[in-house]
């Protein structure tokens, strides 16, 4: 999986980080999201399509590996 963040579509909701915090975070200025970690570890991928299907602005693309 390789994930991408719109930090232009991002409205700093800041679901993604109480939901996949090792993956995600958010800038103290204004709260847009903060990529951690652009290929998380296979444990990981559940919390981050979670992140992304709950993401108000869908700034968060996934890439599944083929």
């Amino acid at each position: 999986m390789k994930i991408t963040v719109d930090e232009d579509k991002c409205c700093g909701a800041g679901q993604c980080v109480l939901i996949a915090p090792e993956v995600f975070d958010q800038r103290d200025e204004d709260g847009i999201v903060v990529l951690l970690d652009a290929a998380p570890a296979a444990d990981r991928h559940e919390a981050v399509r979670e992140s992304a299907a709950v993401c108000p602005a869908a700034a968060i693309d996934l890439h599944e590996n083929a």
